[in-house]
């Protein structure tokens, strides 16, 4: 029998026990599904995978060049001495990966006075071997700087914070939707007649989450919504709210645009989205508008990846570096930095977000907000 686009055969233990769940309980919503597949206590991908580089799924940008991280670097010291260097300060990262990005990030921060010496570094992570990779990418700053690890950001202590988020919100679980004559119908994961085999259907009436979509919408028109997005960025605004600071989020995504966008990965390709729960990353686009509307404080942007690191000077960094680089390097600095600000590569299908405080001055990277002289990378 041909499989259908929106139907995969079981596959894998995880895959089993989804359909078990299934067939027990009836059909779940997409999220529950993404949920499961990512973050299972044994078996979620995010709980045993090693997901990032070109031996894992997809690359990072903190993976394609150190300029990123220490753009990144220099925007959380400007914002710690725009917060009239508190001490300590939290320094959070979301999924720090292979802790590349806060290794660059801190190497470059050397010479802010005093940051290093405020830092109380925080990294939320759930995978215990990247925690291992980021202790080792991180061994350099230890013991001054060694970081405490959490499962969730409600963990990290109280106090004025500086967190960063790089592709880490559109991991989280979405709902999908779809516009039908009734109204807006839930995408759910069901089982096929054979009892094998994982399907996607409309869940039969109009959903209970129609009130926080268009009402306008044309019949056959997709949408997301992801309550763990908007639920994270709830929680960081109070908390910034509360004891000051800056969050900076970074990713590919939209402002409330309609269409369906949750994907699977595997080794770089494309994959079916039921397909290997568990052993695929799923990924979806993120609404910032949504993210800034829960996050109820002041915001910037978002504004595409390419013009926020050149407002930040990293055209200015690579000259810097090919000026004591072999030809080779200078090719290579050449392509990573493209690949980085270009349009037709990350510089505008990712973009960048700031959340902060009324405390302290805007941010630089957006526009008219020059970065801090102080901080500018060595």
């Amino acid at each position: 029998m041909t499989k259908a686009p929106d139907e995969s055969p079981v596959a894998g233990e995880l895959g089993r026990l989804i359909a078990r769940r299934i067939a027990l309980t009836g059909p779940i919503s997409l999220a529950d599904f993404t949920a499961e597949a990512l973050a299972h206590p044994r078996l979620g991908y995010y709980r045993r995978a090693l997901p990032v580089g070109a031996a894992g799924d997809f690359t990072t940008a903190p993976e394609v060049s150190q300029m990123f991280g220490e753009m990144v670097g220099a925007w959380v010291a400007d914002r710690w001495l725009a917060m009239g260097r508190p001490a300590p300060v939290r320094l959070v990262e979301l999924g720090p990966g292979r802790g590349t990005l806060m290794a660059d990030a801190l190497r470059a921060t050397r010479g802010v006075p005093g940051f290093h010496a405020a830092v109380d570094l925080h990294l939320v992570e759930i995978n215990d071997r990247l925690r291992l990779a980021q202790a080792d990418a991180l061994a350099s700053f230890s013991p001054a700087l060694a970081p405490a690890w959490h499962g969730r950001f409600e963990d990290v202590p109280a106090g004025p914070l500086l967190l960063i988020a790089n592709e880490f919100f559109d991991a989280l679980p979405v709902r999908q939707f779809e516009r039908t004559p009734a109204g807006w119908a839930e995408r759910m994961v069901g089982l096929a007649d054979d009892g094998e085999t994982l399907r996607l259907a409309l869940a039969p009436g109009v959903s209970p989450f129609s009130a926080l979509l268009p009402a306008d919408a044309p019949v056959g028109a997709q949408a997301e919504l992801s309550e763990p997005c908007r639920a994270l960025a709830a929680a960081i605004g109070a908390r910034l709210r509360r004891d000051g600071g800056w969050a900076l989020i970074v990713d590919y995504g939209h402002d409330g645009a309609l269409g369906s966008s949750l994907q699977a990965v595997r080794r770089h390709r494309a994959a079916d989205l039921l397909d290997r729960p568990g052993e695929t990353d799923l990924s979806a686009h993120v609404d910032f508008a949504a993210l800034a509307e829960a996050a109820g404080t002041r915001s910037f942007g978002p504004v595409g990846q390419g013009a926020f690191l050149l407002a930040l000077g990293i055209a200015e960094r690579a000259r810097t570096l090919k000026a004591r680089a072999t030809p080779q390097q200078r090719d290579a600095l050449d392509a990573a930095l493209a690949r980085l600000i270009d349009s037709d590569q990350m510089g505008t299908l990712f973009r960048v977000l700031a959340v902060g405080d009324d405390g302290s001055a805007a941010p630089p990277g957006f526009p008219d907000t020059p970065l801090d002289p102080r901080t500018d990378v060595a």
